[in-house]
């Protein structure tokens, strides 16, 4: 039995917690940005540390560690097992 699968935010991800990028609700603009950074659709993603409310949020792709703001956060989203 496969296990059920659920998307959430980069932001509402919990620190030390993984999954793969499913979507990225930003324009054009936003998602060439993201992709130039190593983030598009399937890859796996760890979040390594993220601030309350506006500060950054640092994630893991691949071997690159990258922080982004809050709002671009919000906009990438993670498909994690439920």
């Amino acid at each position: 039995m496969e296990a059920k699968k659920k998307q959430i935010s980069l932001n509402d991800l919990k620190v030390g917690q993984s999954g793969v990028v499913a979507d990225i609700l930003g324009g054009h603009r936003l998602a060439r940005r993201l992709e130039a950074m190593g983030v598009r659709k399937g890859k796996k993603i760890n979040k390594v540390s993220g601030a309350f409310l506006w500060g950054p949020v640092t994630f893991k792709v691949g071997h690159t560690q990258i922080s982004i703001g809050h709002g671009m956060a919000n906009k990438v989203m993670v498909e994690i097992s439920a």
